[in-house]
């Protein structure tokens, strides 16, 4: 059964100020009686005129359903409905583009529920047909010039459009143009960067980091299309995009949860924001955040130097680097190599029914990291395949790879 995102204004926020029906353009999608305003889902053509306006914020609101809350239901209504169980639904995305490739991305711990604290995500708010138009306020390169490694950070605003995100979640691009067979080019995906309250706090904006891909070919070197059109905007240029995605892989809104973040490259981009989300609700809880971030050299790590700057009371980072460090004559470190150095710690917060793991960056480095735990916990008395089937099980162990 296909699902419906439908828009709705919550009757316990709301002020009845009229101000939502003065500025929706098409008549009759907004109306109300004395008790309640409401959206009338079969003319919503989700422009989104009447959110800014809204001095409450009750307007923006919105549901996944499969048959859509008729005005009577909504009249009737003194608090809004509780989201139905993703689950029990087939949303939108599942045939999507972002969909196959959030699929393919979680493969390896197959089916995991968010963390229980987790805030719940909104989730395929713009599509493809009607993509939120985002303008690009900054491009930086974030691995020196020279390298192999061509990383940005991309800044995007959405203006006065609602575009509600969480970190974790990942938002579609749309590059213009058509591919080889004059068919639209295909939605890349993008993990948010940024913390859930904008790149700057308090803007509506967000952060990608994006790696400019290069491939051989027929002889020749040639550029991927979605990466090449993000690393080459420029300052003012309007991007179409669609999102946000992903309900699961989310951070749990509890200061005293551990967070064990494990990545390579783009990876970063998640834990990027749920670092900062932890710095900026500030420092009243016992959680502890541990990063172990693989690159092949400092000046190919993106944000190595913004990372010096990160107490160690906030992030215990654990930063390899293969070209510089070896394990002996031969073996090359990696992140999961750095792990077993610090097998007691990670042994202690595996005891810890609130530790949870994310991984994110290149699928190779799965098996390591998974062998790593497996070692990690014979060596502590401990059993990896019970451990890990109660993380999966509890929302707290997440595998995000490409």
């Amino acid at each position: 059964m296909t699902a419906l995102r439908q828009h709705l204004i919550d009757p316990e926020v709301c002020i009845r100020c009229n101000t939502c029906e003065e500025n929706c353009p098409v008549e009759g999608a907004i109306e109300h009686n004395e008790d309640n305003y409401v959206v009338n889902s079969d003319l919503c053509n989700y422009c989104m005129n009447c959110i800014a306006p809204c001095p409450t914020g009750a307007i923006d609101n919105w549901r996944m359903v499969n048959d859509a809350y008729s005005l009577e239901d909504q009249y009737s209504w003194d608090e809004l409905p509780e989201q139905i169980e993703l689950a029990d639904i087939t949303d939108e995305a599942g045939e999507s583009e972002a969909a196959s490739i959030l699929d393919t991305a979680h493969a390896g711990t197959g089916a995991v529920p968010a963390p229980a604290t987790a805030s719940k995500p909104v989730i395929n708010m713009w599509t493809r047909e009607q993509p939120a138009k985002a303008t690009v306020t900054g491009n930086y390169r974030i691995t020196e010039e020279g390298t192999d490694s061509d990383i940005h950070h991309i800044v995007l605003d959405f203006g006065s459009q609602s575009f509600p995100v969480l970190e974790g979640q990942s938002i579609g691009i749309i590059p213009p143009g058509t591919d080889a067979k004059g068919k639209p080019h295909l939605v890349r995906l993008y993990s948010i960067a940024s913390a859930r309250d904008g790149e700057r706090p308090g803007y509506n904006n967000l952060a990608l980091t994006v790696k400019r891909v290069t491939f051989e070919a027929d002889g020749e070197t040639h550029e991927g299309v979605g990466s090449s059109y993000m690393c080459n905007l420029n300052k003012g240029d309007e991007v179409q995009v669609t999102g946000p995605f992903g309900n699961t892989f989310l951070m749990p809104n509890d200061p005293d949860a551990n967070l064990v973040m494990i990545c390579t490259g783009t990876g970063a981009a998640p834990f990027r924001g749920m670092t900062e989300r932890r710095r900026r609700i500030g420092g009243n809880g016992a959680g502890k955040m541990m990063l172990f971030f693989g690159a092949r050299s400092p000046s190919e790590l993106p944000y190595f130097g913004p990372l010096q700057k990160v107490p160690s009371n906030l992030l215990d980072q654990e930063l390899v680097f293969s070209r510089m460090t070896k394990l002996d004559d031969q073996q090359k470190e990696y992140v999961q190599h750095r792990m077993l150095k610090r097998s007691t710690d990670l042994a202690n917060l595996l005891k810890d029914s609130n530790t949870y793991i994310y991984l994110c960056g290149l699928k190779g480095m799965e098996d390591g990291v998974e062998q790593s735990f497996d070692k990690i916990c014979s060596d502590n008395g401990l059993n990896w395949s019970e451990i890990r089937q109660t993380l999966r099980s509890e929302g707290r162990y997440h595998i995000e790879t490409y």
